[in-house]
């Protein structure tokens, strides 16, 4: 189990890892359905958000916790937040597909040390 401090970010990237799924599943995996759900597209956006957010603390918290792509997951909510109308829904899509699967092993494994 991870120390407390970090458990509480750990929970909140586990549970908004659940809501992504969710989003996959509805649009059928399938990326037009998925561009073209605006309230989809923004539910993304946020939660990938609050996983930057999450990650960023994390590490601010104890530095030698492994998150392979913690970088790039930071660097991805500061574009949300900070350049909000260039975030293509292309890659948001590739980041469902693609990372989010590591990255929910990669909790998993913080959680269960």
């Amino acid at each position: 189990m991870p120390p407390s401090k970090i458990l509480k970010f750990i929970l909140d990237i586990e549970s908004v890892i659940q809501e992504l799924e969710q989003v996959i599943e509805i649009n059928s995996r399938d990326y037009s359905k998925f561009s073209s759900n605006f309230m989809a597209v923004r539910t993304v956006e946020r939660d990938l958000e609050i996983i930057g957010e999450a990650v960023r603390k994390i590490t601010l918290i104890d530095a030698s916790v492994s998150i392979s792509s913690s970088k790039h997951i930071i660097g991805l909510r500061n574009m949300i937040v900070h350049a909000y109308d260039s975030i293509d829904p292309t890659l948001l899509w590739k980041i469902l597909i693609n990372d989010l699967p590591v990255l929910k092993e990669e909790i998993r494994n913080i959680k269960n040390l």
